[in-house]
């Protein structure tokens, strides 16, 4: 009997993540220059990971 695919190893899915941590968006912003160190965390511009 085959393994169901939802119950494979994290590893062996390796499929493209669409959305980022909130530390990975306030990284991409400050990078950006859209964010300064200070800014509120809640209200985050929606970004879309870098390609």
């Amino acid at each position: 009997m085959s393994q169901h695919r939802s119950l494979r190893a994290a590893s062996t899915l390796g499929g493209k993540r669409n959305v980022l941590k909130r530390f990975e968006r306030t990284e991409l912003l400050k990078k950006r220059g859209q964010r300064k160190d200070g800014d509120r965390i809640t209200g985050l511009r929606k970004t879309k990971p870098e390609a």
